[in-house]
Parts: C-alpha cells; sequence; structure tokens
C-alpha cells in the first residue's frame, strides 16, 4: 500500500525541513515548493493527499494555492498557515476552501494531530466535490434523508450552502429567528459531511447553569469538587472526531468563553481537576437568534471568540419569506403527526393553506408545527383541517406572542400626554403585572416547557429562569 503524500508549501526552508521531518515520522511521504507557482506546477503533475500551505509567499498569498485547488481539485483537503493572531487570513482561506488552519510559531504537537485529521480514511473521499468523482451527497447515500423540506428560492440557495460547508472544517454560526430550524441545520452540515460517522452532540448554552459550564463541556475528575461522585468525560470528549453544536452561544458566561476559546484554540480540553489537557478532534457549528456581532457591540461575547466562532455565517430564511413552501411544510409535517400519534395522515383543504399564507408565523416552523398539531386534535374525526380548525384571529400577519393590549388615553391625562397608569398608580407596578401576564401566557401555550417558552418569548433561557425567580413563579404553576 502506497504511503499518502503531503505537499508542503512555504518560502522559508527551516519550517519546510522541520514539517517534513514532522511528516516523515508520521510515516508520510513529503514533497516541498517555495512559491506559488512551484505549488501549482506540482499540483498539476503529481498527486497529493494534502497540502499545507503558508499564506504569505514570496510570489503571492496562500490564498492563491487555495482558490486554485478549490477549483481544480476540490477532493484535496488544504490547511492554511497563518502568522499569530492573523484572525482575517484565516477567514479569508477558510471561505475561500481551506479545511483549516494554523498559527505560527507553529505547534508541532497540534500539527500532527491536524494532519492525522485531515488524513483520516474517507474523509477526502466524502469531501470531494465537484472536480471529483464523489459528491458530499454521494458519499452521503443509505443515511438518514434530510429533514429540509422546501424548495423555494431559499431552501435551494440553503441546500447549496449547506453542501459547501459540509467539506470544510471551518466553524459555521447559524442565525435564525426561533423555530427557524438552527439544530435541523447544524445536523445537515454534520451529515454531509466527512465527519457523519461521528458523534453529533447538542448543547443548549442557555440550559446550563453558569456555575456547571466547565465541568458539562470539559468534563471533570471524581472528587474534583461536591457532587463529583464519578468521572464525566464532558461534551467535547463526547463530540471527538464529530461536530459539537453550541446552541445559544451568546447565552455563555464570560469567564466560561476564555476556556472555550482556548480549547478552540488548543484543539484539547482541561477536565475539572485534572493536570493534563486531552486532545480533541471537534467541528464546532454555533447558533443564535441574532448576528454576534450584536453581542460582541452589546458586550456580552468576546470579540476574540467571536472571530474563532463567525468564520462562515449562515443566515436561515424565516418562515414568511418562503410562503411557497407552505404546502410541502404540511404534508411533512402532518404526516410525522400521524407517524407519532399512530393515525392517519390528515389532509389540509386549500382554504386553510390560503389562511395560513396570511399569517405572519412569529415562531416559524415550530409553530406551524405546533398549529398543525393543535388543528389535529381540534378537527372532526376523518375530515381535513379546515380554517376553522386553525383557531386563527381574522388579522393577516399577526404576531402570534402574547401580548398586553394598550389602554387607551385616559380623559384625565395629566398635561405632559403621559398615559393613564393603572388603579395601583404605580408605573413599576404595571409593567410588572404585563411582563408577569406575557410570561404565564406563553408558559400555559408551552405547557409550562420553560425551553419553549423562552422561544415563543424571544428571550434566552436563562433570562426567562431569572425573570420567573423575579416575579415568584419559579416554584412551578402559578
Amino acid at each position: 500500500m502506497s504511503r499518502q503524500r503531503v505537499l508542503v508549501v512555504d518560502d522559508e526552508p527551516d519550517i519546510r525541513a522541520t514539517v517534513e521531518i514532522l511528516l516523515g515520522r508520521m510515516g508520510l511521504d513529503s514533497q516541498a515548493a517555495a512559491s506559488v507557482g512551484e505549488a501549482e506546477v506540482l499540483l498539476e503533475t503529481e498527486d497529493f493527499d494534502l497540502v499545507l500551505c503558508d499564506m504569505r509567499l514570496g510570489d503571492g498569498s496562500g490564498l492563491d494555492v487555495v482558490r486554485w485547488i478549490s477549483r481544480h481539485q476540490a477532493q484535496t483537503p488544504v490547511t492554511v498557515i497563518t502568522a499569530y493572531g492573523s484572525a482575517q487570513d484565516a477567514v479569508a482561506a477558510l471561505k475561500a476552501g481551506a479545511f483549516d488552519y494554523v498559527e505560527k510559531p507553529v505547534d508541532l504537537d497540534l500539527l500532527r494531530r491536524l494532519v492525522e485529521d485531515a488524513l483520516r480514511p474517507g474523509r477526502q473521499r466524502a469531501s470531494q466535490g465537484p472536480a471529483g468523482s464523489t459528491t458530499a451527497a454521494d458519499g452521503n447515500r443509505g443515511r438518514t434523508p434530510s429533514q429540509l423540506v422546501g424548495t423555494s428560492a431559499a431552501m435551494q440557495d440553503l441546500r447549496a450552502m449547506i453542501e459547501r460547508l459540509a467539506r470544510t472544517h471551518a466553524p459555521v454560526f447559524v442565525c435564525g429567528e426561533s423555530g427557524t430550524g438552527k439544530e435541523l441545520v447544524a445536523r445537515e452540515i454534520h451529515l454531509q459531511g466527512p465527519r457523519r460517522d461521528g458523534p453529533f452532540v447538542a448543547v443548549n448554552c442557555g440550559a446550563i447553569p453558569a456555575e456547571l459550564f466547565e465541568s458539562e463541556l470539559f468534563g471533570h475528575l471524581k472528587g474534583s469538587f461536591s457532587g463529583a461522585s464519578s468521572d464525566r468525560e464532558g461534551l467535547f470528549r463526547a463530540a471527538d472526531h464529530g461536530t459539537l453544536f453550541l446552541d445559544e452561544v451568546v447565552d455563555l458566561p464570560l469567564a466560561m468563553q476564555v476556556k472555550l476559546l482556548r480549547a478552540l484554540q488548543e484543539r484539547a480540553v482541561r477536565p475539572v481537576g485534572d493536570h493534563q489537557e486531552h486532545p480533541v478532534d471537534v467541528r464546532i457549528v454555533s447558533a443564535a437568534q441574532r448576528p454576534l456581532q450584536q453581542a460582541v457591540q452589546r458586550g456580552t461575547l468576546r470579540e476574540d471568540l467571536y472571530y474563532r466562532l463567525n468564520v462562515i455565517e449562515l443566515a436561515l430564511p424565516p418562515l414568511r419569506d418562503r410562503q411557497g413552501d407552505l404546502p410541502q411544510l404540511c404534508n411533512h409535517l402532518l404526516a410525522r403527526i400521524a407517524s407519532r400519534h399512530s393515525m392517519p395522515r390528515p389532509s389540509i383543504t386549500d382554504a386553510a393553506l390560503d389562511r395560513l399564507r396570511s399569517y405572519g408565523f412569529p415562531g416559524n416552523i415550530r409553530e406551524l408545527d405546533n398549529l398543525l398539531e393543535r388543528a389535529c386534535a381540534l378537527r372532526s374525526p376523518g375530515s381535513p383541517i379546515d380554517v376553522a380548525d386553525l383557531h386563527l384571529s381574522d388579522t393577516p400577519h399577526e404576531d402570534t406572542a402574547p401580548t398586553v393590549a394598550a389602554q387607551p388615553p385616559s380623559s384625565t391625562a395629566p398635561p405632559d400626554g403621559a398615559g393613564a397608569l393603572s388603579a395601583s398608580g404605580n408605573i413599576d407596578e404595571d409593567l410588572q403585572a404585563a411582563e408577569r401576564a406575557r410570561i404565564l401566557a406563553a408558559l400555559e401555550a408551552t405547557r409550562w416547557n420553560r425551553t419553549r417558552a423562552a422561544e415563543r418569548l424571544g428571550i434566552s433561557f436563562r433570562s426567562l429562569r431569572y425573570r420567573l425567580k423575579k416575579l415568584g413563579l419559579d416554584s412551578g404553576k402559578n
């Protein structure tokens, strides 16, 4: 069996020699190029399983090599070597098609792990693109069919972007309103890529108490703190050789963001109570309802972590922007509801579909799913779902999130035009009562599922928990 071959592109002889020695010790053959021109000649005439390329070369940029490979040999993974702190260079390379990057001065242990990761059996075959004989979709024949439903232009663009992103190791940030399917998209990126045989681990950052974050993500040793009755590997190591999905990543405490940043930089984690770091090979996909830049501007997200997470941003379309997908979505969701309840799949009338098209869906597909399940329960047995079964108001594009009706101006309003207060005369009490009513309505609508209630209200789980405690609602139904 022939040995795998690596092309090293760097204009510094010392670095080329050091990397080639490392590759030789790993049982790999290597060849070196000192310029963009030399690299392109070698790539045209010889076959390589991996390319390691410096970003700054005498006759051009490593980006030129990355782009050449993306056009002509998309099946070949490229890892770029950037100057320390050159986040923009790394982002540009990943967007151009690079598989991964490493910073100077090069940590040889880290480089070894990165090379092993890129050359893992089956990785190149699964990540082969248009220039190769195998596509990401071909490599996933036999897997669970895609749950992304719809043929609208927005969905076609989304599928094309997912296929491109699946071929790289680059961190992806998924931005979308509540209920648009952020975790579903993260799973698709995982399943269409070379990590599909590894684990997909999802964590809701807003649902973990701040004091347990480090233990949950990185693990702990038995006896490292009160209650640590056994060793725990943590979510990072549970996702080794797979994908870790960090939902609502903006809810990470600032102290935890520093430790997450180090784990991403070093590709290693240190469990609580341990003195050793453990290498991990994890692809990070994160998500939030709003762009991460807003969290940076508010001071709730570190800028250096932002550059690590937001390498490629994928914006999900809200349901109101893809109304042409409603018939397919309804059929898909109704089939799932019927399977869940072991009943025949209900049909839906054209009039009911027209009514849904006029609705704003602030809760997006999650809300459509809940609405259809309710309609299935309320319709006459054996009949199709009709307009009356939907129980929607007559106002088109309304926001279904519970709101407090505005009070009309009082006839005894003060001269400065301020609105009238309630009988209590205390505006703080009025606001608190309005907040309490809205939260209670959301909790009742979700059967006191706090995670779903937070999503319905457009706030984080942690924020909801704080408000429940402040309003004295944290002990259960009130």
